[in-house]
């Protein structure tokens, strides 16, 4: 984020924080990015004072929307007004093999903000797409086509349980389990290469922004590494008679 919009980010946050409080109720943000999260993990401590969940719509989000207010402070409960749109071709069998970038593409070309829509789970030629409750009732009715693909869209009679459809096992030899080290092996980088993306404010882990190249990663870690793809740490699984590290990953695929 730029300086000006991390300020005005943060004056938003302090006062969503702070109405929540003094008004006992709930309230939200859109759709946050990785970029804008950590941000909200910089100030913490300071909205400590106000119950903050993150949620987007089912576990392992990478974008999540932000409730300022718990039952004990609002006394009642309120859930995230997200929904999950179901999107599938008209005809199936001349549906397309669409991608991330194709789906995002007709969704942007609504002209709808990024932040009223969060993550998209594809399921062979079928995605699930997370929303404001608001935006959904118009993704419905505008979005008829993704690529060459004609399209209809319906709220989703169940929404997917993980946005992870299949995980690709990876195991590589490290001299260190340093994260650049991890990344440059996993996404075929020169060490230089992966020491840059941590300069460009590019990884993040656990959600948080990471500019430690070499920092060690732990088993469980989750990793995001913006332009390339998302994977979890699974460990150490054991060394070489040279000393090297032998390691594993699961890439989200």
């Amino acid at each position: 984020m730029m300086d000006a919009d991390e300020t005005l980010f943060k004056k938003r946050l302090a006062e969503l924080a702070n109405k929540a409080y003094t008004d006992g109720r709930y309230l939200f943000t859109g759709f946050l990015s990785l970029a804008e999260l950590n941000v909200y993990y910089q100030m913490e401590r300071e909205l400590s004072y106000v119950p903050v969940t993150a949620f987007g719509g089912t576990a392992d989000c990478e974008r999540v929307m932000l409730r300022f207010g718990d039952k004990a402070l609002c006394g009642y409960e309120e859930p995230f007004p997200i929904a999950c749109v179901e999107i599938e071709p008209l005809v199936e069998k001349f549906g397309e093999e669409l991608t991330h970038r194709d789906y995002l593409g007709a969704l942007m070309n609504l002209g709808i903000e990024r932040a009223t829509f969060g993550d998209i789970v594809i399921v062979r030629k079928h995605a699930f797409l997370f929303c404001t409750e608001k935006m959904s009732s118009y993704i419905i009715e505008a979005l008829d086509k993704v690529r060459h693909t004609s399209v209809r869209c319906k709220i989703a009679e169940k929404a997917p349980e993980s946005t992870v459809t299949r995980l690709e096992r990876k195991t590589f030899q490290v001299n260190a389990a340093r994260a650049d080290s991890v990344i440059a092996k996993l996404y075929n980088l020169s060490r230089s290469e992966s020491v840059e993306l941590f300069r460009a404010k590019k990884v993040f882990v656990n959600g948080r922004l990471n500019e430690n190249n070499s920092g060690q990663l732990k088993p469980g870690d989750k990793v995001s590494v913006r332009g390339f793809g998302r994977f979890v740490f699974a460990g150490v699984s054991g060394e070489t008679r040279k000393g090297k590290l032998n390691v594993e990953a699961d890439l989200y695929c």
